[in-house]
């Protein structure tokens, strides 16, 4: 891939994007990995005003020390950068509080998820708030293989966006881009995780694959019947094909246009 290029190619379109929406800059949340670092030194690279935003929730030290770090590294290289660290932990046990005494609450398997989940979509929030403040889109971090492939994100949370530079990139297409843009070398190399449990659980202990076996997979039931045919799959290769159809099937419904009740015709046309 012509790394370089690809991120030209980015950046004026988030340039091109950004002029007929009448919008004045982008806001983009970092978590100290890769595709946050990356989309926030894209948006950096347009001129506009960026503002990026760590919102730690009970996070990780190393996280912590990444995020503010990629931060510094964007203000020192881009004057039109602003960073900012906006610390949600007490809004999010405010929360948790909350709806645990409310009678309506239950304790089961899906309790810790669901808290998970909140914690994305309190930051979504978060970002909106200063977006509209500002006049500012909410440039969203998720990868090809995330928004597309496994579904691996919070709906209404980091998916809740209003425009996606990086989700035709794949994970090993996210690392190229970024190591010619100068991301450092210890995001890039940090294992990903989307540092929702408060815990040191990776994606990949999550999901069951790593991306680059999922993009493997990705790319596997991209190719037609006829080239897919007479393929010997390992043990391994078999397992991670069910991992990642199984994510597709399961999430589908967070890649598609939400479901409508479309009324026929004849039962709107009004009566004779």
């Amino acid at each position: 891939m012509q790394a370089e290029k690809v991120a030209d190619y980015i950046t004026k379109w988030l340039k091109d994007y950004l002029g007929p929406s009448h919008s004045k800059g982008f806001v983009v949340g970092v978590s100290g990995g890769i595709d946050s670092a990356l989309v926030s030194t894209l948006c950096a690279r347009t001129g506009a005003p960026t503002l990026v935003i760590e919102m730690p929730i009970h996070q990780s030290s190393a996280e912590v020390q990444r995020s503010q770090a990629h931060i510094n590294w964007l203000t020192s290289k881009f004057p039109n950068v602003t960073g900012a660290k906006v610390d949600l932990t007490e809004a999010f046990e405010t929360f948790q509080k909350t709806v645990k005494s409310n009678e309506i609450n239950e304790v089961n398997s899906y309790s810790d998820v669901a808290f998970a989940n909140m914690r994305s979509r309190l930051r979504m929030v978060n970002l909106y708030y200063f977006a509209s403040l500002k006049g500012y889109l909410v440039a969203g971090t998720g990868n090809k293989v995330e928004d597309f492939g496994v579904g691996f994100f919070t709906k209404y949370g980091d998916g809740g966006v209003d425009i996606s530079p990086i989700a035709d990139l794949l994970k090993s297409e996210v690392r190229a881009v970024a190591d010619v843009l100068g991301v450092s070398h210890e995001i890039i190399k940090a294992p990903p995780t989307d540092g929702l449990f408060g815990d040191t659980r990776t994606d990949e202990d999550q999901i069951g694959a790593s991306y680059d076996e999922l993009e493997w997979a990705m790319n596997h039931l991209d190719l037609s019947q006829e080239q897919q045919g007479g393929v010997t799959f390992t043990d391994r290769q078999k397992k991670v094909l069910e991992i990642y159809n199984q994510r597709h099937a399961a999430n589908l419904h967070k890649m598609v246009e939400i479901p409508r009740c479309i009324i026929p015709p004849e039962l709107k046309a009004k009566q004779a």
